[in-house]
């Protein structure tokens, strides 16, 4: 397992780079330059769509947001255009933030919409507005100041633009292979399993569209240096399809991907200058050829065509030391998180009440649950057992009542927060990270960093590389607890249906709960998968952690739950010793019908 891969092309491809101005004329090079210009933006409109999953059809704005505000403020206003860039650079990622703000309420094709609104009305606002230059745009803006070094000189700009470039590479690179990039490709995967994971999912929202900005801001300032000149037709609906078709032909996930559409495209739009009318029908053509035959791109077409090879790509890794450990028994849980003053009581649900609209799918429910104890939810389906781990777990908000964890009221909370108080959960349907490998899942729910703490990435990158390799071996000594370390690299989907159950508990257990909520953890596991889940759940109560468990085997309930409480139609209905719920009228009635608890009754 490596934390970050350097296959032999990086430098070779690096060579070709800087060797490259030697073979081309004065307007190649202009043309060089735009590539990696375009190459930025394309890169963080990857990471917003491809690893964030937000739809985000205004990056052609932010890419003329850092233009103009750097143009204006040095023809305008003449300022230095070094002390422009980092106000125009700031404004980008605030309009970002505008931008992005709509995706805390709406997500896919009408989040698609939203930015797509804004783009138009910000293409009509440099169309329109004096200080923009209306549709004549900007023209005599002044170069890149540096002495000794002459960059109206296409040359030299490029060789300029080509160090930026590789920083934001470097960066993309990083945050692709580390915690921000795999807690924004979690979300990506599903919303629900990542804020159970501790995500707080509305701030990585604003990130991804932040990190877009960011990208697009710096190429903006350089474009309206280098090409001194900006107008709204250079960053309209056009240049919105050219940077869409680039990351989608290139890869919506893969920095690489995004850069090698970039310039694939850029080339492909002088090749076809004289033939301007048949541009977008070239490129819609490819875009439709693409998600056809190659739904991941070319960088996934490549990795797809490699592992078919399997060619094994050589690396300069970052390892994780330690030898692989032998097959061990199911996990004792080493790490347990300190709940703070001792109670006797982990949970206490009172009186909590649910709705949905006309539909009352918990009422009025209590229970309680003893420190240390595994305890059972039983109860027909549709009685409102999900419903109850979703309250408690912070999925859904009550209408009535009140959620204690170990003495702190926690009613109302998200599901991150109650991760981050050590309340764990896995799902009734597999929730696991589809494009996520089985050791990246676990790893997302390692990291209890606040979204403030990601400023490391600019400040302190090798920070992030540190903690990258101690979260990786944490958890591979947990998957090595669970036998999984010999599959830490795959997709977790591959696997088959009771080891994803593994991952799934294992996942949970990363966060050192306090409090597990394992929500019909049996489903679809044969007699000796059973038997193993029966072994763990006493493992991880017997390591300090509180069991709750809803689960419709009533073999493995009986002989593993101390105490059960029973829903039927949202209600509690019986709550005791296993022996005491089996023997009670009402549990039989709704298991079994009202004749059958009827005879037992005679």
């Amino acid at each position: 397992m490596r934390i970050v891969r350097i296959g032999p092309g990086t430098p070779l491809l690096a060579v070709v780079l800087v060797v490259l101005p030697v073979f081309l004329d004065l307007y190649k090079a202009h043309v060089a330059v735009l590539i990696l210009l375009f190459v930025m933006v394309a890169i963080g409109l990857s990471l917003v769509m491809g690893f964030g999953g937000q739809v985000n059809l205004a990056q052609a704005a932010f890419f003329g947001t850092g233009a103009y505000v750097s143009a204006i403020l040095t023809s305008t206003y003449g300022w230095n255009p070094w002390l422009a860039a980092p106000v125009a650079i700031l404004s980008t990622c605030l309009m970002a933030l505008v931008v992005g703000l709509p995706a805390l309420r709406v997500q896919s094709h009408y989040l698609g919409i939203v930015s797509l609104g804004l783009a138009v009305a910000f293409a009509s606002l440099l169309t329109n507005a004096t200080f923009t230059g209306g549709a004549s745009g900007i023209s005599k803006i002044p170069p890149l100041p540096m002495p000794g070094v002459d960059l109206t000189d296409d040359y030299n700009d490029y060789y300029l633009v080509l160090a930026v470039l590789a920083l934001l590479v470097a960066l993309a690179r990083l945050i692709a292979g580390t915690t921000l990039g795999r807690r924004l490709r979690a979300m990506r995967d599903d919303t629900l399993a990542a804020a159970a994971s501790g995500i707080e999912i509305p701030y990585y929202r604003l990130l991804a569209f932040l990190l877009g900005g960011l990208f697009a801001g710096v190429a903006g300032v350089f474009y309206a240096h280098i090409v001194r000149y900006v107008s709204p037709d250079t960053f309209g609906l056009d240049t919105m399809f050219l940077l869409l078709a680039m990351v989608i032909i290139g890869g919506q996930d893969s920095v690489w991907g995004a850069a090698v559409g970039a310039a694939l495209l850029i080339a492909a739009r002088n090749l076809l200058t004289g033939l301007e009318a048949y541009q977008q029908l070239v490129y819609g053509a490819l875009i439709v050829a693409t998600v056809v035959f190659a739904p991941r791109g070319l960088a996934g077409a490549a990795s797809a065509a490699r592992r078919r090879l399997s060619f094994p790509w050589p690396t300069l890794p970052f390892p994780v030391p330690g030898p692989r450990r032998p097959p061990a028994p199911p996990p004792s849980v080493p790490e347990v998180r300190d709940p703070g003053a001792p109670a006797t009581v982990a949970l206490k649900v009172e009186a909590v009440s649910k709705r949905f609209r006309g539909l009352a799918a918990l009422s009025e429910v209590s229970l309680e649950v003893a420190a240390g104890e595994i305890h059972g939810i039983i109860g027909p389906n549709g009685s409102g057992k999900t419903t109850l781990f979703n309250v408690i777990s912070g999925i859904e908000r009550p209408n009535g009542g009140r959620v204690e964890v170990h003495g702190r009221d926690v009613t109302g909370r998200r599901a991150h927060q109650m991760s981050r108080l050590g309340v764990a959960r896995t799902f009734q349907n597999l929730r696991l990270f589809p494009r996520l490998t089985v050791v990246e899942n676990v790893m997302v729910a390692l990291d209890r960093d606040p979204v403030r703490a990601h400023l490391r990435y600019l400040v302190a990158p090798w920070s992030v590389l540190a903690r990258e390799r101690r979260h990786r071996e944490r958890a591979l000594r947990l998957l090595a607890e669970f036998r999984l370390e010999s599959v830490a690299g795959e997709p977790a989907v591959s696997l088959p249906y009771g080891r994803q159950r593994q991952v799934e508990i294992a996942r949970a257990l990363a966060g050192r709960p306090s409090l597990l909520l394992l929500d019909e953890p049996a489903a679809g596991l044969n007699a000796a998968e059973q038997e193993d889940l029966k072994a763990l759940i006493r493992r991880i109560r017997d390591a300090g952690v509180t069991v709750i468990v809803i689960e419709h085997n009533m073999g493995l309930v009986m002989s593993v739950c101390e105490r059960l409480t029973v829903l039927a139609h949202g209600r509690v209905i019986a709550s005791g010793t296993p022996w005491e719920v089996s023997r009670d009228a009402q549990v039989i009635e709704a298991y079994l019908g009202r004749d059958t608890a009827h005879q037992e009754a005679v």
